[in-house]
């Protein structure tokens, strides 16, 4: 098996990137579809989060993330009776999602801050190795 080789900083960072990318679509995900009504239990939107692993990388030293799957979280739809709803059922029900818009947006902003604290890892990682680059000259 061949010597594999050091994860960069760019790499590291990026793979970061991708993970909150997922986190913020998965987010968006479900503020779109808060309040959303179906004609069933199992039919009704169901809040989605990414789960992330951390993965060593033991040539550099370094841990960086990956998302492993996304799963189903949260509370269950809610019933509601409204028998006028054109989705209700023989018994007037409908399924509302339960999608907490409060902590989708204090997910969002997480989300938001960590990627762009992933570009400043990168944008401070090529100043320096731009200016050991000018030092050499």
């Amino acid at each position: 098996m061949a010597d594999q080789q050091p994860l960069t900083i760019f790499q590291v960072a990026g793979r970061a990137m991708s993970a909150q990318l997922v986190r913020m679509n998965t987010t968006a995900s479900n503020l779109a579809n808060a309040g959303s009504v179906t004609s069933s239990a199992d039919s009704a939107y169901r809040t989605i989060k990414p789960v992330f692993r951390t993965e060593y990388d033991k040539a550099s030293g370094l841990a960086t993330v990956n998302v492993e799957s996304i799963v189903t979280a949260g509370e269950a739809p809610e019933k509601r009776y409204d028998p006028s709803h054109p989705l209700a059922d023989k018994d007037g029900n409908v399924w509302e999602s339960a999608v907490d818009e409060t902590r989708e947006l204090v997910d969002m902003m997480e989300t938001a801050r960590s990627y762009q604290n992933n570009v400043e890892v990168m944008q401070t990682a090529k100043s320096l190795i731009l200016d050991t680059l000018k030092m050499g000259r």
